[in-house]
């Protein structure tokens, strides 16, 4: 079984997570928990990746 590591100190609601599956097919998720059942729940049955990808701000307003 696979385990997450840490590699960024910022928070999670900061980061989208897109899960590779070995077939090439993608699932974006937005939140750390989601993502996280959906591993638990499928690791065993396929080779999934796990990418962590910085959410774009949109800048609302006057600059």
């Amino acid at each position: 079984m696979a385990f997450f590591e840490q590699t960024c100190n910022k928070l999670y609601d900061r980061h989208q997570y897109r899960i590779t599956f070995s077939d090439g097919r993608e699932q974006l998720f937005g939140d750390y928990e989601t993502m996280r059942n959906f591993w638990f729940a499928h690791c065993r049955m396929i080779t999934m990746t796990v990418s962590v990808e910085d959410v774009k701000q949109t800048k609302l307003g006057f600059a």
